[in-house]
């Protein structure tokens, strides 16, 4: 349920001051995009002497490392208190800041899930030639405790990724071309995550109608993506300059229809139904034969939902599995049944006993 007085709003203000007048436990998921404390001492500069225009704004220096983690840790501490039980939390950093993020993150009690990599497909080089060039960054996963029951649409993941089960590498380009908000020519903002980054994170995290938060809101991504997915979003933003732009570029965003919000449940969150439920509801009889993919080996229905191959009997987990010798099978997906002259797997048949969304 979302706070009405904070649904899909942007406030200007500073992050730790606005958290505190959020309620407790209010939002399902945060995305947190911190200054990372860079220390750039001096210009950067290209072979062809122009300069970089690199991170040397005001909001990203600190005096010291300890006056950087009494900041991280006040917001951080903001962050738990207004997460729900069952929420978690994703924070992006850099090499310059993120081990001192993720000590402060685990001392405050959340408990990381992952790390991720965000390995970035055209990174700015390194000029000065010194050390390698910086081609990632790290994005720090977690629940709010060891306890939550936080969201993962693992099915939806590995739909996203082919069939195969999204690694923690993520290989992605930094935001440019029309995505780059410019003024004049110059990037409004110098760290400006890609939607796609964000779009990513949502997909994994968080399910349609969640309230997402980012406390250091910059250009509005965040807000721009949650929007898109049918997601409510409240983000702070200290600079006005930044404020104005995510604010401008929200109001320009359209949502994606409801009817393409739907994503592949996970397994897990779907009422169970065991295989005798088929059977008492007349879905399949008794005596049923049912065969491997390449009907091969065939077994029979019994009335208690067991199934009989040969001189064996059980569960259809357990007689599938013995037949290939394996500890463990899904006799879902191995048992099929016949159709005409086409065989289906009997899973076919417990989805008609699910509840329609």
């Amino acid at each position: 349920m979302v706070t009405k007085n904070l649904n899909n709003k942007l406030i200007n203000g500073d992050s730790i001051n606005e958290l505190k007048n959020i309620p407790d436990e209010t939002f399902d998921l945060i995305f947190a995009d911190p200054p990372y404390n860079l220390q750039l001492q001096k210009s950067l500069i290209r072979p062809d002497r122009s300069k970089v225009n690199a991170v040397n704004d005001k909001w990203d220096q600190f005096e010291s490392f300890k006056t950087y983690d009494r900041f991280t840790s006040e917001w951080l501490e903001q962050c738990r208190r207004v997460l729900k039980k069952d929420g978690s939390i994703w924070v992006i950093g850099s090499y310059h800041n993120i081990f001192r993020v993720g000590k402060i993150i685990q001392d405050l009690g959340f408990w990381i899930l992952n790390d991720v990599i965000w390995n970035k497909n055209n990174p700015m080089p390194n000029f000065r030639g010194t050390r390698f060039t910086n081609a990632h960054e790290t994005l720090i996963w977690a629940s709010k405790s060891k306890k939550s029951k936080y969201t993962f649409n693992y099915q939806s993941m590995k739909s996203f990724n082919d069939d195969l089960q999204m690694r923690s590498t993520w290989n992605l380009p930094i935001c440019n071309g029309k995505e780059r908000l410019k003024d004049n020519g110059i990037k409004v903002h110098s760290t400006q995550k890609p939607e796609a980054l964000l779009h990513r994170i949502l997909l994994a995290s968080s399910n349609k109608n969640d309230f997402v938060l980012d406390p250091f809101l910059g250009s509005g991504t965040t807000a721009v993506v949650s929007k898109k997915l049918g997601r409510s979003y409240f983000g702070i933003e200290k600079e006005k300059k930044y404020f104005d732009a995510a604010s401008k570029r929200v109001k320009n965003t359209n949502i994606i229809k409801d009817e393409y919000l739907d994503t592949v449940q996970n397994n897990k969150s779907k009422p169970r139904i065991p295989f005798g439920s088929l059977i008492e509801l007349g879905v399949i009889k008794p005596g049923t034969e049912i065969y491997d993919q390449k009907k091969k080996v065939f077994a029979k229905v019994m009335v208690d939902g067991s199934i009989k191959h040969k001189q064996n009997e059980g569960s259809i987990h357990k007689i599938a599995a013995k037949i290939l010798g394996a500890e463990s099978c899904n006799g879902w997906t191995y048992w099929h049944y016949q159709v005409g002259n086409s065989l289906k797997p009997i899973d076919e048949l417990r989805e008609r006993l699910r509840p329609k969304s």
